[in-house]
């Protein structure tokens, strides 16, 4: 799947699951509350096209380049989102609890999306039925 697809995917599920959190939970907090989600939902769905786009990028080239764009981008990337993570409860005063709640949600569904979309590939690719 391409960079531009999976970002399209990422984005309508973070969008969608939003609009159905909006009634259920996300209308009762109160604004910072409601700007941390925001905030970490932003950094998990950056995190997750960044990862992808690493992938994409190495596919098809050697093994140590893989490993050293995936393996590699999965450290700056860790890095990037403690960065992201400090900067948003100490520079912008975000909650704690909404922002953790939120970044680390986001971050299981969108890993759990990449590697099923991983291997369905990795499969097809190898010529393997399901």
């Amino acid at each position: 799947m391409s960079v531009a697809r999976y970002s399209i995917l990422v984005l309508g599920v973070a969008c969608a699951t939003l609009a159905l959190a909006w009634p259920l939970v996300l209308r009762r907090l109160d604004a910072p509350a409601r700007a941390a989600v925001g905030y970490g939902v932003s950094v998990a769905v950056l995190n997750t096209i960044a990862a992808h786009a690493l992938v994409c990028w190495s596919a098809g080239r050697s093994a140590t380049v893989f490993l050293r764009a995936v393996l590699g981008g999965m450290v700056g990337r860790m890095a990037l989102m403690l960065g992201a993570v400090v900067a948003g409860l100490l520079v912008l005063g975000l909650p704690r609890l909404p922002l953790a709640v939120a970044l680390l949600g986001y971050f299981v569904v969108f890993l759990a999306m990449e590697v099923a979309i991983l291997h369905r590939q990795t499969s097809a690719a190898a010529g393997v039925s399901r």
